[in-house]
């Protein structure tokens, strides 16, 4: 609990400076990486898609503005977080904005289509119940989307990555954000964050099928994809 509360306290801090702090420090690099992961989802008229760890709202607008006949539910622990996404959803009817535990989600069994999460399951407590708790509420044949910083393979890439995010992110935090020890954290919760081929694995053992990653700007990132199985309904 009280890792979730500092999570909490950290997020509701930075929710003003978070959109300018993103592109900054990701080089736009999000941006890139959110769009190659949309080519690989199919949202269809009348879906039920669930964006989990919303924060700002930019993949969940994304998702809206892009499917237009799909309703689109954002949701976050952070309520300041969830204050700026409401401006910046406020002119899209097909969004719904709802503050809540991605670890205990307030849906019953079978509710979405989709399922996206976009750089926040490192930050949940529990990455295996979390994922167990998405396919929960995923219906029978949906996908789960997972959108991820990771950590690169060449361990030369990896040797920068680290100095980049463990020393200059939190002192341009600082300097930008006047957040620096804030900062420190997306360093701590990426370091110690699975492998690609781990989050794989958890999967798997969740019960999803034909799973497929895809890396990012030299193993930096990755999206997972995987899907419920139609027979999960029986």
């Amino acid at each position: 609990m009280q890792t979730e509360n500092r999570i909490q306290t950290i997020f509701n801090s930075i929710s003003d400076d978070y959109d300018h702090m993103n592109d900054i420090i990701s080089f736009n690099q999000h941006t890139i990486w959110r769009n190659k992961t949309n080519k690989e989802i199919f949202v269809k008229p009348g879906h039920q898609v669930l964006d989990l760890c919303c924060g700002t709202g930019d993949w969940t607008i994304q998702l809206a503005e892009e499917n237009k006949d799909a309703d689109i539910t954002g949701l976050d622990f952070s309520e300041n977080m969830l204050k700026v996404a409401d401006k910046k959803t406020a002119d899209l009817k097909n969004v719904t904005l709802v503050q809540g535990d991605a670890t205990d989600l307030p849906y019953g069994d079978d509710s979405f289509d989709i399922i996206t999460i976009g750089f926040g399951l490192r930050n949940l407590p529990d990455y295996e119940g979390a994922v167990e708790e998405f396919y929960r509420v995923l219906k029978p044949g949906g996908q789960l989307v997972i959108l991820e910083t990771s950590n690169p393979e060449n361990s030369l890439i990896n040797f920068g990555f680290n100095i980049y995010f463990g020393k200059i992110m939190p002192f341009l935090g600082q300097k930008i954000a006047g957040s620096g020890q804030e900062y420190t954290w997306l360093y701590e919760s990426t370091s110690s964050f699975l492998t690609k081929a781990e989050l794989k694995m958890m999967m798997h053992r969740s019960g999803y099928i034909n799973i497929k990653v895809i890396p990012h700007t030299f193993g930096t990132a990755a999206t997972h994809i995987g899907y419920k199985p139609l027979e999960a309904a029986m």
